[in-house]
């Protein structure tokens, strides 16, 4: 027989956090003291997110990366997704009250014009066109394209985030993209494998978001 735990829908998510730090030593191997507290911030979001504990062994912080994505927040810089899903899942009320904007063009007519014209994806030609859009963090939760093309720009001086989280899923190109990303001497947080997803990404803004 199923039995319910009885909990208000207010403190749903507090008892999960408290689930998921009891069980964590248990289910990864891993301490809560190997990881600074905003790193394990994160962490246990992703792991809330997804149902996943596995990603506490996946998941990769350049060394400057939480402090870049937070003094990107707190300077009212803007977020850019890859893709609608990841846009509509991160805290625009937390993210505007420092004045930035969740930014996802892979809509606009213009960009699938161009993507047809030149032959390439929409996430990465909606990525080429926000140059200009003050972008402070690059969120990429879906396709591994899009992140290739993200470090190309970067490379290229053509887009500068503070942050890279680059967490794209699936089976072609998803894990190397991210191997490459892992290895910048520019802050990002990425997962590595081939498990990562448009709710990871959306779980890692919105865990920078709280801590800012």
């Amino acid at each position: 027989m199923v039995t319910l735990q009885q909990i208000k829908p207010l403190e749903i998510e507090a008892e999960s956090f408290r689930i998921i730090e009891r069980e964590f030593a248990g289910q990864t191997g891993c301490l809560i003291s190997d990881y600074s507290l905003e790193e394990f911030a994160i962490v246990r979001r992703v792991i809330h997110a997804t149902g996943d504990f596995g990603f506490a062994a996946n998941l990769r912080f350049h060394s400057q990366a939480i402090a870049a994505g937070l003094a990107a927040i707190r300077a009212g810089k803007n977020v850019l997704t890859d893709v609608n899903m990841a846009a509509a899942g991160i805290s625009r009320s937390f993210l505007g009250k420092f004045g930035g904007q969740v930014i996802c063009r892979v809509g606009e007519p213009e960009v699938a014009a161009r993507a047809s014209q030149l032959g390439l994806t929409r996430s990465e030609t909606a990525l080429a066109l926000a140059g200009d859009d003050n972008v402070g963090i690059v969120a990429i939760g879906n396709a591994p394209t899009a992140l290739l093309a993200v470090m190309e720009l970067i490379a290229a001086g053509k887009i500068r985030p503070d942050l890279v989280v680059g967490v794209p899923v699936g089976f072609v190109n998803a894990a190397e993209s991210k191997e490459l990303l892992a290895q910048k001497d520019y802050p990002f947080i990425t997962a590595l494998g081939r498990k990562g997803g448009s709710p990871v990404a959306v779980a890692i803004v919105n865990a920078l978001l709280r801590l800012a």
